[in-house]
């Protein structure tokens, strides 16, 4: 992995929104479309392994206390394809899939390319997210080889950065407050998951 250097983004924002739905939490996301690299060849709507080394937007909601996190990466492509982690946090970033308590799980989500821009909406549902989300990040990643870009919500302080570092987006001490409560309102009460016991 390259060496990580900050620099300005020079395009315009990618834009994520986080709506109340009934049934989970809706990801909107409205972005350029690089096309770069291209589609990832997986089957429509289906998770796909490894579509981080793709044209991508993830968001991160954790559990600072527990360092428990779900990890939703949308790709614009029209292949439609979603990988959802499910990650207890480990200091060794070489072995934190062995963290995975669920991986591939599905997830409603349509995009549409319009020309050079990509908008695309998913449904998480409650019982996805790790009970006490309190923090979260989100990236947007695209391009290949040398012109590969990783764009933060928060990123890794400038003063912070090691020699020889590489992107890691699993730093959960640069992470920032959230609660899923300014989207739902202060009385809304997260429902229960049976899949983070």
């Amino acid at each position: 992995m390259d060496q990580l250097t900050i620099i300005k983004v020079m395009h315009e924002p990618v834009i994520i929104r986080f709506k109340a739905g009934d049934q989970g939490l809706i990801m909107e996301v409205n972005s350029l479309f690089f096309d770069d690299p291209s589609a990832p060849s997986g089957e429509p709507g289906k998770p796909f392994d490894g579509l981080w080394d793709y044209e991508v937007v993830e968001s991160f909601f954790l559990n600072s206390e527990t360092k428990d996190y779900l990890e939703v990466e949308l790709c614009p492509s029209t292949c439609l394809v979603i990988l959802i982690l499910y990650l207890n946090n480990k200091d060794d970033i070489l072995i934190f899939f062995e963290s995975c308590v669920k991986k591939g799980l599905d997830l409603i989500f349509k995009a549409d390319i319009n020309w050079n821009k990509w908008n695309g909406t998913a449904l998480i549902p409650w019982r996805y997210f790790p009970p006490g989300v309190d923090k979260m990040n989100s990236y947007a990643i695209h391009g290949s080889g040398i012109g590969r870009t990783y764009e933060a919500l928060y990123p890794i302080p400038r003063e912070d950065i090691e020699s020889g570092q590489g992107p890691n987006f699993h730093r959960l001490e640069y992470f920032k407050r959230f609660s899923l409560k300014w989207i739902m309102g202060e009385n809304w009460e997260q429902p229960a998951s049976d899949l983070w016991k």
